[in-house]
């Protein structure tokens, strides 16, 4: 048995994250991804990129110290290998190279910003669908600070994705027009034109709260039911109460709403009943990502 440690850093809109995850071999070609452990630090750098058009100071300093903690942690862990990707609000800001040579140079850290279509790409690496429920059509959805990216899948390859804009930062902000709405919607309903029954498979850590308070079972289904009921609760009091009464941070207090409405969106829009939660995401995806390359480098 062999185990390696890899590390995923994802720099996105409403907060920066690392996984760290065991990668054990048995040797009998199986292999394992554990989760080992999720470190996430709320910069949100989506409020400056889609608002101001840049990164500020502040969370340019903010986003070094974060990375600089990553590296030392890294360091204890002894990670062998690590990929740092950053997504919407990098990708938009206009001092992002000055950015990425920043953290370089503090850090020793090589960030590489990756469009839409590479964001849905490795995401759809976890491959939970076919673990899940095989034979069923999921329309995936992560739902992040600037974009959200859908992919349908089929006995979990991936026949079509897309990346828009239109995530929870954005929609705080009133940026979000009701034609970006339209193409999502359209977009949906062309590529599940062909199948009778759709499922929903949602990521990000938003609809891993909403699962959390669903009280539903680990590895079920929630319900539409369940789901609209929830998103309901939530819409119907403040941003303070939400805090209070459902235990949520103050920096997702105020995104789970407009998460839930493009959840809620989806549900409508493809008639789907329920919706599975695996709680994987990008950093997941990095992983499987890291582990591809490697083995392409030694069958080379």
């Amino acid at each position: 048995m062999k185990i390696d440690k890899f590390a995923a850093i994802d720099i996105g809109s409403n907060g920066v994250r690392m996984l760290i995850s065991n990668v054990i071999s048995t040797g009998k070609k199986k292999i394992f991804f554990q989760k080992n452990s999720l470190i996430r630090v709320p910069i949100r750098l989506g409020e400056d990129s889609f608002t101001l058009g840049d990164i500020s100071d502040i969370n340019l300093k903010r986003l070094i110290k974060a990375i600089s903690a990553f590296k030392l942690i890294m360091k204890v862990h002894n990670i062998v290998f690590y990929k740092a990707f950053a997504t919407s609000a990098l990708r938009e800001a206009s001092n992002r190279k000055y950015v990425l040579k920043k953290v370089l140079e503090k850090c020793k850290i090589k960030i590489e910003i990756i469009d839409g279509a590479k964001e849905a790409m490795i995401i759809s690496k976890s491959n939970v669908s076919t673990i899940i429920s095989p034979d069923a059509i999921f329309l995936s959805i992560d739902v992040g600070g600037g974009s959200t990216e859908f992919s349908v899948l089929k006995k979990g390859k991936t026949i079509s994705s897309k990346s828009f804009k239109l995530g929870t930062i954005r929609l705080l902000n009133n940026t979000i027009s009701g034609q970006v709405w339209e193409e999502v919607k359209k977009w949906i309903l062309e590529n599940i034109k062909n199948y009778n029954k759709i499922t929903l498979l949602g990521s990000g850590g938003n609809i891993n709260k909403i699962f959390s308070l669903s009280n539903t079972k680990e590895g079920k289904p929630l319900s539409r039911i369940k789901f609209n009921k929830i998103f309901k609760q939530l819409e119907s009091i403040s941003y303070y109460d939400r805090m209070i009464n459902y235990s949520l941070n103050p920096d997702r207090a105020d995104v789970i709403v407009p998460a839930s409405k493009i959840f809620f969106k989806a549900f409508e829009w493809t008639s789907a009943s329920q919706i599975y939660v695996p709680r994987v995401g990008l950093s997941d995806g990095i992983i499987k990502d890291i582990f591809e390359d490697l083995n392409k480098e030694i069958k080379n």
